[in-house]
Parts: structure tokens; C-alpha cells; sequence
């Protein structure tokens, strides 16, 4: 498999990455993990805006989603080549509406459902395209959550946004890599069931047996290197802070 980072940024974009958009590829297949503010023009460094294959949500926050409505006209009202055919698209429940209340003006009420093919998740295990995907509902004021995609005896676990949580520790557990959201700084922001800050995320690496740890959804106004310091201190593997345009091959 191969990871790259689209955007990275919590909460909303910093003047270096988009919000939290993650591309993940194997067998020619195109899999994005959300797609949060300012992500759609990203996204085309990496491939065509007509080349993905599938979307999946981890949660309905614009700062995953919002660029879900810049895609809805990008597929809706294509001239060339004709509308294009539903993209399969996994989020909560919900997400249609979601999208089509934050888009306000959409031609109809069922609009987005003619260029979107909606799933939504539950924890459960299933296939999209050549990957086998986990999910776990983590913890978040909002429905979210938590992937780990497998392919080829290989393993890569997203975090989506949660607080400390036991299902995202099962999640997580062994993978090769383990991109995980830490918003928050430790010793400064404390509020349960929201966001990890670094130390928890090192902590929730530590406690799964992740081979490789990489922090993402840190906020512009967070440190990242306060919080990656405080992962290291806490998980004696390799971590690293997320950039945009970084590519992993796991």
C-alpha cells in the first residue's frame, strides 16, 4: 500500500496544508480517507479529479467533509465525458444529508445520491475495492470513526478524531502504521472524549504494538513538536509528524 498525505491540518487549514485528507492506494485502486477543507485542490496533485475509487468519512465535522460539496460539482457538472457514475462514499449516517444541507442549493433533494453511491458505516469488517477495512466507532462528540485498512499482510490504522479509546487501541493493533489525530497539547487542553493530545497518542501506539506512528490533525495553533516529543516519550518506535505531499510505503 501506499499513503499520502493530502492535508494534515486540524480544525481548519494553516498556510502550509489542507485539513485532513489522506490518499491510500494499492492495485491501481484509489481510496481516499476524508476530505476536509481545502483538500480538493490538493488532492489533484496526486491524481485526476475523476480517478478515485472510493471515499470513506470518518466523521461529518467540515474539517473531514466539507469538501465533499467542491467534489458534488466537480462530478455533477462535468461536461466532458458526461455526469460521472456514483463514486462508492462510506461515512456515518446521515452524510447525504449532511452534505446536501451544507451545499444548500443542490438541483434537488436526492442531487448528491446521483454522483454519490452512500454506505454508511457501523462497526463491522468489509471490503472496499482490493483492501479489507475494520471499523470501530471511536470516541467524539459527533459519530466517528476509526479505520484500519489491510492489504497484502499489510496494515494501515486512521484515527479519525476521537479521545483515548479501547476500540481504537484493538484498532490499531500491530499496524504497520498508525496514523493518528493529536490535536491537543498535553498539560494544556484536557477535555474527555475529543481529541488525543501527543503523549495519548504515543500512549495509544505503545498499548497496541504499532510498528510506526504518525501524528496528524494538529491544529495551527498547536506545536507539533511539543507533541511530538511527548509521543517519543511515550512509544519506542519510529514517529513522526504528518506533512503534506509525504508518501508511505507500507
Amino acid at each position: 500500500m501506499k499513503l499520502t498525505v493530502v492535508g494534515c491540518s486540524g480544525s481548519f487549514p494553516s498556510a502550509e496544508s489542507a485539513c485532513s485528507s489522506y490518499l491510500v492506494e494499492a492495485d491501481g485502486f484509489r481510496l481516499l480517507l476524508d476530505m476536509g477543507n481545502g483538500a480538493l485542490g490538493e488532492l489533484q496533485r496526486h491524481c485526476g479529479l475523476y480517478d478515485l475509487d472510493a471515499i470513506f468519512l470518518s466523521h461529518l465535522h467540515a474539517d473531514h467533509c466539507i469538501d465533499m460539496c467542491a467534489y458534488f460539482v466537480a462530478r455533477y457538472y462535468r461536461h466532458d465525458g458526461g455526469r460521472c457514475a456514483p463514486i462508492p462514499v462510506y461515512g456515518p449516517e446521515g452524510t447525504e444529508h449532511r452534505l446536501t444541507t451544507a451545499y444548500a442549493d443542490t438541483p434537488s433533494a436526492s442531487s448528491m445520491s446521483e454522483v454519490f453511491d452512500f454506505h454508511t458505516v457501523k462497526p463491522s469488517t468489509f471490503d472496499i475495492g482490493p483492501f479489507t477495512v475494520h471499523t470501530e466507532r471511536v470516541a467524539h462528540p459527533v459519530e466517528a470513526y476509526g479505520i484500519r485498512v489491510e492489504h497484502g499482510g499489510r496494515s494501515l490504522t486512521y484515527s479519525g478524531d476521537t479521545g483515548v479509546s479501547p476500540a481504537l487501541d484493538e484498532l490499531a493493533r500491530d499496524s504497520d502504521l498508525f496514523l493518528c489525530e493529536a490535536a491537543f497539547t498535553y498539560g494544556k487542553e484536557s477535555i474527555p472524549d475529543l481529541h488525543l493530545n501527543g503523549r495519548e497518542a504515543g500512549e495509544t501506539a505503545a498499548r497496541a504494538g504499532a510498528r510506526r506512528l504518525v501524528l496528524t490533525h494538529i491544529p495551527p495553533w498547536t506545536d507539533p513538536q511539543v507533541n511530538l516529543a511527548d509521543a517519543r516519550a511515550a512509544f519506542d518506535g519510529p514517529v513522526e509528524v504528518a506533512a503534506p505531499r509525504v508518501s508511505y510505503e507500507i
